[in-house]
């Protein structure tokens, strides 16, 4: 078989248009990397449908190919037998009343033997849609929130004090950056959009004072480091770190000692079960064998086994293996605390998390499921207006083959991984579910190419989680996206990402707030974009000039789309032509979630990222001037529930 045949088995687009309009011939030196990075998908003998996907109560009707007619059949759920027969058609008729899940339907041989097997899912008619009609939420950098009492980083009691405060102003949610695990002994690598894994929480947001038999005496005797990092303009991650985990383990240490404690942790370890086992021993692996990434292991750990995670977790560094265990119980029990106040509090969403688009390859995830993570190919993006160079992110993404034979299994658990403490959760780079933009480790951005995902799998998979966990999905859909992909999310009852900055017409026209989508979350701008102060100041524009990035904008541009933002909250009648004016007209949108930057109601002018730096920016870094005791007294509430006048009491229980 041809390169070119091997790229359109696997999904490879041979040819595409990249954002500036530039058309894509991919030839076989580029193919190449490609191909030989993602693994080669299920051969389907005798059923022709990789996946099957039904909505709960439809008729199934599965396509066979004529040689396996009379062969027999079965639908499974974890090795029980829900239904059988033998095929005597074209198709196979499998029964109405199979309930939302995830099944598996197998062919047998005379002699027992399964010839072919696919996954079905069963799915609700759409995802989850939410207890409330139009609200608004808060977003905020956790890491970035200023405290008197935070350790130089903002923490989960920092999120808990900021649930109490916006209550109280009529909000219905707090969203957050990824609160995904990083690497603990990298502190320097801090984009919560490159983790180590998705299904677990990173450490540096637990309170140390909270976690159970911390000692108020070892805290005395640290006074001068912790005055330093709290001092510190931008988030010391390297200090943060080393200060938190000598507490960490000197709790932990204290901890041991106490059996009602201990109770509550077994109870969280036998729930997580194999899966927190496992990323206990990688971490300690990792660790263990220094800054190589773990397909430079020794062979015997290089892929992991039960056996060998047995005996790690059973042998000399059992202690280890708990203390990463320890950890990541605080940080759970810590962040459902958060969740639980605000179910409390009357907050319809509750929070609002982030899931970012990959992982690092050297991470546990990658390790976790070398077949569904292609570690040796890149997401990114091509060249685009934003990003002329086009985008290499530096994290591996799933790929369609290890998904469907593994029944989406690990798509599923990252879904829960964030779903289970969050009302809401965004999926950073939606476009992703349809195909993503690879590239070839050490290869240029513009050497990628785009891959085909299933869809309509991962969309069933979404509403099959979302309503069990009665979470509502949001897409980041912005930018170029294929001919019908929103209505597709839309039709499975994932929202839309609304940011204002862009919902401009073909002459630079802001669209008027009532043609907003209904279900979606309406924002005026993004962490990866300019802050409203800075969009108003052009500082943006002149930070990316002093970087050597090309801003893809100009001043005139810029002062144009200024003058028809004014414009049209003048249409709209808004007096105000601040971000106060911005947040009225997004306010009016039928759009049933309304963001709300902190960053932008205290008007600062530095965006927490700038795309395309690393070290060239304070990127993931900057603290927020004002301390959480002062917000109330530095927004104007009064102007903000003027503004929002309509949203505040919306949210109603549907339970």
């Amino acid at each position: 078989m041809n390169i070119h045949s091997k790229a359109q088995d696997l999904g490879i687009n041979l040819d595409f248009v990249d954002g500036l309009g530039r058309r894509h011939l991919l030839d076989p030196d580029r193919l190449r990397p490609i191909v030989d990075g993602l693994p080669s998908p299920p051969c389907h003998r005798f059923l022709k449908q990789p996946v099957v996907i039904v909505s709960s109560g439809e008729d199934f009707c599965v396509p066979v190919g004529v040689e396996a007619n009379g062969t027999c059949w079965r639908l499974a759920r974890r090795h029980t037998v829900l239904a059988q027969g033998c095929t005597s058609s074209a198709t196979i008729d499998l029964p109405r009343w199979i309930a939302v899940g995830t099944y598996r339907l197998e062919l047998e041989s005379e002699k027992g033997v399964i010839i072919d097997s696919v996954p079905v899912l069963v799915t609700p008619e759409k995802a989850y849609q939410g207890p409330f009609e139009r609200i608004w939420v808060l977003s905020v950098q956790l890491y970035a929130l200023t405290s008197s009492r935070n350790w130089g980083i903002g923490d989960f009691t920092d999120l808990a004090s900021l649930i109490e405060l916006t209550s109280d102003w009529g909000c219905h949610g707090i969203g957050l950056n990824p609160l995904h695990a990083l690497f603990d002994d990298r502190p320097r690598e801090c984009s919560p959009y490159a983790p180590n894994s998705r299904l677990f929480l990173n450490p540096l947001y637990v309170d140390p004072e909270r976690i159970p038999n911390f000692s108020r005496a070892w805290l005395q005797r640290q006074r001068e480091q912790l005055d330093r990092v709290r001092e510190s303009e931008l988030v010391d991650y390297a200090a943060v770190a080393e200060l938190k985990f000598a507490a960490f383990r000197h709790a932990f240490s204290r901890f041991r000692r106490d059996q009602a404690a201990q109770a509550e942790f077994d109870i969280f370890r036998k729930e997580r079960g194999q899966l927190l086992k496992r990323y206990a021993c990688f971490e300690v692996l990792r660790r263990q064998f220094g800054p190589s990434p773990w397909w430079l292991w020794p062979d015997e750990w290089r892929r992991p086994n039960d056996a060998g995670i047995q005996a790690i977790s059973s042998g000399s560094q059992r202690e280890e293996v708990k203390f990463v265990e320890f950890m990541q119980w605080c940080a759970a029990s810590q962040l459902q605390s958060c969740a639980d106040l605000a179910a409390e509090r009357g907050m319809a969403v509750g929070l609002y998390l982030d899931v970012a688009v990959g992982v690092q390859a050297s991470g546990f995830d990658a390790w976790n499921e070398q077949d569904a993570i292609s570690r040796t190919l890149s997401v990114g993006a091509p060249p685009d207006q934003l990003n002329t160079a086009g985008q290499d992110w530096g994290l591996a993404g799933f790929n369609a083959a290890g998904l469907e034979a593994s029944d989406f299994a690990p798509f599923r658990e990252m879904l829960r991984a964030s779903m289970r403490f969050a009302g809401a959760i965004r999926l950073d780079h939606v476009l992703g579910l349809s195909r993503l933009y690879l590239i070839p480790a050490g290869a240029s951005p513009l050497q990628g190419a785009y891959v085909e995902m299933p869809l309509q799998a991962l969309l069933g998979v979404i509403a099959q989680e979302s309503v069990s966990q009665r979470c509502v999905i949001i897409g980041e859909d912005l930018g170029t996206v294929p001919d019908g992909f929103r209505e597709k999310l839309a039709d499975w009852g994932v929202w839309s990402y609304k940011v204002m900055m862009f919902e401009r017409g073909n002459d630079g026209a802001f669209i008027e707030a009532s043609k907003y989508a209904q279900n979606a979350l309406a924002t005026f701008t993004t962490h990866d974009l300019a802050s409203f102060a800075g969009w108003q100041t052009h500082s943006d524009l002149r930070v990316k000039r002093e970087l050597g990035i090309d801003p893809g904008e100009t001043d005139a541009e810029r002062t144009d789309a200024r003058h028809a933002f004014e414009w049209k909250l003048g249409e709209e009648h808004i007096a105000t032509k601040n971000f106060l004016g911005a947040v009225e007209f997004l306010a009016r949108t039928p759009s049933r979630i309304l963001a709300i930057a902190l960053d932008d109601l205290i008007e600062l002018q530095d965006q927490p990222n700038i795309p395309g730096t690393l070290n060239e920016h304070p990127n993931w870094r900057r603290r927020t001037p004002i301390r959480l005791e002062d917000l109330g007294r530095c927004i104007d509430l009064d102007a903000l529930r003027h503004a929002l006048r309509g949203r505040c009491d919306s949210a109603h229980d549907d339970s």
